[in-house]
């Protein structure tokens, strides 16, 4: 796998006052940023790595570029999974590890691409976590792999992490233009191209407050 999307667009209100001066992405985590430390991690496992900003994201693209990236996508102003259908990276036809600023991860990446190899390259594969108290999102069920439903009411015992590798030229062939990824992954459903892998991350943390940034700094 060649190519990994970090998005880095959101306003981070939770994390306010902070993210009045900075966006969620440079907020300070292991003597660095949230997102600078998730560049030099991916970095020795993909070649091309990209970034979507939006909320300062002149402030964003500038520390991100200075760290190297490969592209930066302007995604001001749009829902989260507006780049798939329009950007350029609309025209990858290859697998996109897709990750979100705000998880602190590792990961190992060449048994989640195995497995999404394993399931013939689908459209999208979601990497699940166990639920954790206090973090949202939405529990996952499936069936032999294939997810058939996924719902913020009723419960599982995974849910999305956010995580996820996709085939962007594959979603833009097979489903309708839409923003959300909630929408993205729910058309999928309905043409069962929508996998859950088996594996999870060794460590995931999602920082959503100020007080789970310094729960987490205090970790290292």
């Amino acid at each position: 796998m060649k190519n990994v999307i970090i998005m880095a667009a959101g306003r981070g209100a939770r994390m306010m006052p902070l993210t009045n001066e900075i966006p969620k992405a440079m907020a300070p985590y292991a003597g660095t940023t949230l997102i600078a430390n998730g560049i030099d991690k991916i970095r020795e496992h993909i070649e091309n790595i990209y970034v979507t900003v939006g909320y300062k994201g002149s402030l964003l693209a500038k520390h991100v570029i200075e760290k190297g990236v490969s592209g930066v996508f302007n995604t001001e102003g749009q829902d989260n999974g507006w780049w798939v259908f329009n950007t350029l990276l609309k025209h990858l036809d290859e697998p996109l590890l897709v990750l979100t600023c705000d998880n602190v991860i590792d990961l190992d990446i060449n048994l989640i691409y195995s497995e999404y190899k394993h399931f013939n390259s689908p459209a999208c594969m979601v990497v699940p976590v166990k639920p954790i108290s206090g973090l949202s999102g939405d529990f996952i069920f499936h069936e032999n792999n294939i997810i058939n439903l996924l719902s913020r009411d009723k419960e599982s015992d995974i849910y999305c992490s956010g995580i996820q590798i996709l085939n962007p030229y594959k979603i833009n062939q097979l489903i309708n233009n839409c923003s959300n990824f909630y929408d993205i992954w729910n058309q999928l459903i309905k043409i069962e191209q929508l996998y859950c892998g088996n594996t999870y991350p060794k460590r995931w943390f999602a920082v959503d407050t100020i007080s789970q940034l310094h729960d987490i700094n205090k970790q290292l």
